[in-house]
């Protein structure tokens, strides 16, 4: 697989996550540990089926536990610390401060062998953390001090995201395959979490459980495939800096879906997005 190839895929993940607000907001009442549990089931389960019967089931004896551990550590925890701080902390700040994990991409992955960071990269980068900031913060801010526990582990959200995307490359030799079970020990543990936090409650009527399941096949299933083979042998420093799209595409979605409203302040964000983009992808070239 070409590395432009595995790019383009991984930035699939992109595109799929810019579905994730609107089939969220379908998906209500469901609160979000069991929300997680059921969609990670649904992408887990469904994606497990597909490896049996397309591969051999010994493909998932050859990967260490390690790795396993790796993998649910990653997806859980980012999600575990991302409701966690939504929990604590105005919903709006600590998306903002749990989406520096682009950034941190960028930056990380510096640290990799054979992996050239420019100052581009890191302009362009930065040029799109302040277009995804005048969306998540259309409404204002307000970074108070009670706020500061939800703030801090938003924080750590953003970097278990960074630190789970940029060690996959150091995995390269492990089949995408095994986020099969990266799904299902995350979808286990999401239910843990649901029975000790939440109250079970389901959707509401036949549109909620297809949002539910829309989550599962794309945004909470199919996407972390994708993404895993971008990190693994894409540029992932474009991809770093391209997954700032994903909340602009995510707030178009919703203005086409009549739930927000555009705005210019829309438009100046796309701007700058789109040209950290490309200034990603000219350091790249």
């Amino acid at each position: 697989m070409t590395r432009n190839r595995a790019t383009l895929i991984g930035f699939t993940a992109v595109l799929m996550w810019a579905l994730l607000a609107l089939f969220t907001v379908g998906s209500a009442p469901v609160p979000p540990f069991l929300l997680n549990a059921l969609c990670f089931g649904i992408g887990g389960g469904l994606s497990l089926i597909w490896v049996l019967a397309t591969r051999d089931a010994g493909i998932f004896r050859g990967i260490g536990w390690k790795v396993y551990t790796f993998g649910v550590i990653g997806l859980f925890g980012y999600h575990f610390l991302y409701f966690s701080a939504l929990r604590m902390a105005p919903a709006a700040e600590a998306g903002l401060i749990a989406y520096l994990w682009p950034l941190f991409i960028v930056l990380f992955s510096g640290l990799l062998p054979g992996e050239r960071l420019s100052r581009l990269h890191i302009l362009g980068a930065l040029l799109a953390f302040a277009g995804a900031a005048m969306i998540v913060l259309r409404s204002g801010a307000s970074f108070q001090a009670e706020g500061l526990p939800g703030f801090g582990l938003a924080f750590l959200a953003s970097l278990t995201w960074a630190g789970y995307s940029v060690l996959s490359r150091k995995l390269g030799s492990v089949p995408t395959e095994s986020v099969v079970l990266f799904c299902l020990g995350t979808a286990l543990l999401s239910t843990i979490a649901h029975l000790m936090f939440e109250t079970t409650v389901f959707p509401l009527d036949l549109w909620g459980w297809g949002a539910l399941v829309a989550l599962g096949l794309g945004p909470v299933g199919l996407a972390f495939f994708t993404w895993d083979i971008g990190m693994k042998r894409g540029d992932i420093q474009l991809l770093g800096v391209a997954s700032y799209a994903a909340p602009l595409l995510s707030t178009i979605a919703l203005v086409l879906a009549g739930i927000a409203e555009p705005t210019v302040q829309l438009l100046v964000a796309a701007g700058f997005i789109t040209a950290g983009a490309a200034l990603a992808a000219r350091a790249s070239a």
